[in-house]
């Protein structure tokens, strides 16, 4: 069906006012139909003076006229865009290394650039129309988030499973030439896209610059799961070191070169190597954190913080679950917090039987893997749980286990924190009836 379905009018808002309810369809703005959100946005953004057209649920079109003030909001909401699917096949996806019985969702890999710009999605732009990619210049759809892999066409088509792409380098220059901000990212798989290709793709995206605003290389992950699936190599402690002691200085010089921090490597580099962490300063705005760069050195120095200001809060104790590359570091901060404040907060590193033991990150921890990790031991006054490992606006873990489940399989009270320094220090702050404040 034509239009936008609204969600959602903001109560007060200029829509409400006009007696616009969800469940209405906005068929057009300003003379223009409407595909998605992103239409919305491009057809209202600078107009103070716009002219709806509304369908109701019974057929009926009204026609109207919003006057509003600089960056007044007219108050509409709506669901998001259905996402495109991904027709690539790549070597290395995620996906089609996940075991059954999970979230159909999961199971879903989307290719879609408005969700790259609405979200911040990765896509490769391999599936990408002549017409999309002129709407994205024409709207100015920036900043985008794309998954390069390797310049070299031959090589990428190997990567991505697929024949006949188009021209990474040759999409990405078009809209270097249009101005669109670019952050872009390689899974590094070795034995395939390092080596003399990926300096070959650091250097031709570094040229770019700064349309391309930065470029994160991640290592590629690996299930226990991979079924008919390519051969391929891990990123082992033994590779990290030498790809940080090679890297880390080309990163420093590209750094000097272009005065800005342009590359960089994915925290679990140096999590696998055991090597320190670069400064701070050497990850700029924190372009990557979401794609796992920079998010622990984050998390140490947000530690200190918290720590310093800790306050004595009494004496019990209670069990803390990560993920074990994360074990490191959130053990110490525990270890530095406990002292501070009298308690006894003990972490235990979950080991990921549901993807397999190579899967170590605390996202993908999976409520049965919390179960078996904890089976005979003691969790205190509480178990706390991070946020990231339950899906978002859902107390359901990956394998759909509740928290109500995991509460009655452990028979222990269960809470969730968010997963920085601040949440854990405020989460055991409220087991304890007289609370204080950071």
């Amino acid at each position: 069906m034509a239009g936008l379905l609204i969600a959602a009018v903001v109560p007060g808002s200029i829509a409400d006012q006009l007696e616009v309810m969800a469940g209405d369809r906005l068929l057009a703005a300003n003379g223009q139909r409407l595909r998605d959100i992103i239409d919305y946005s491009y057809c209202v953004s600078s107009d103070f003076q716009v002219l709806l057209v509304i369908e109701k649920p019974g057929g009926e079109l009204w026609e109207l006229e919003v006057e509003r003030e600089p960056g007044e909001s007219i108050g509409l909401q709506f669901f998001p865009p259905e996402p495109a699917r991904c027709s690539n096949n790549c070597i290395f996806c995620f996906v089609h290394q996940l075991p059954g019985g999970l979230r159909k969702p999961l199971y879903v890999k989307d290719e879609d650039y408005r969700l790259s710009f609405l979200n911040g999605n990765y896509v490769t732009l391999a599936n990408l129309k002549s017409s999309e990619l002129s709407r994205i210049i024409e709207q100015r759809l920036s900043p985008l988030y794309i998954s390069v892999h390797a310049t070299n066409p031959d090589l990428r088509e190997r990567l991505l499973g697929k024949s006949g792409i188009p021209f990474i380098l040759e999409q990405l220059q078009r809209l270097a030439a249009a101005r669109i901000v670019l952050h872009t990212q390689i899974v590094l798989c070795p034995g395939l896209n390092d080596g003399e290709e990926l300096q070959r793709t650091v250097t031709e995206l570094a040229e770019l610059y700064p349309a391309v605003q930065s470029l994160a290389i991640v290592p590629l992950g690996l299930t226990a799961h991979r079924r008919k699936l390519p051969q391929l190599k891990p990123v082992d402690s033994d590779y990290a070191r030498e790809f940080i002691s090679d890297w880390h200085p080309k990163a420093k010089m590209l750094r000097r070169k272009l005065r800005q921090p342009f590359l960089f490597i994915a925290d679990e580099f140096y999590i696998k190597a055991g090597f320190p962490f670069p400064s701070i300063k050497e990850y700029g705005d924190f372009p990557q954190i979401e794609n796992g760069v920079g998010m622990v050195p984050l998390f140490i120095k947000d530690a200190a913080r918290v720590v310093r200001r800790a306050r004595s809060i009494g004496k019990f104790r209670a069990t803390v679950v990560t993920g074990v590359s994360s074990y490191g570091f959130v053990a110490e901060f525990l270890d530095s917090l406990s002292r501070k404040t009298g308690l006894d907060l003990v972490p235990l590193a979950v080991e990921n039987r549901l993807f397999g033991s190579s899967v170590t990150v605390s996202g993908l921890v999976s409520g049965r893997d919390i179960i078996a990790g904890l089976a005979g031991r003691e969790t205190g006054l509480a178990l706390l749980v991070p946020d990231v490992m339950l899906k978002e606006g859902e107390a359901i873990f990956l394998d759909d286990v509740s928290l109500e489940e995991l509460e009655q399989r452990l028979e222990c009270r269960v809470i969730v924190f968010d997963s920085t320094p601040g949440g854990y220090y405020q989460a055991v702050i409220g087991l304890n009836p007289k609370s204080v404040n950071v």
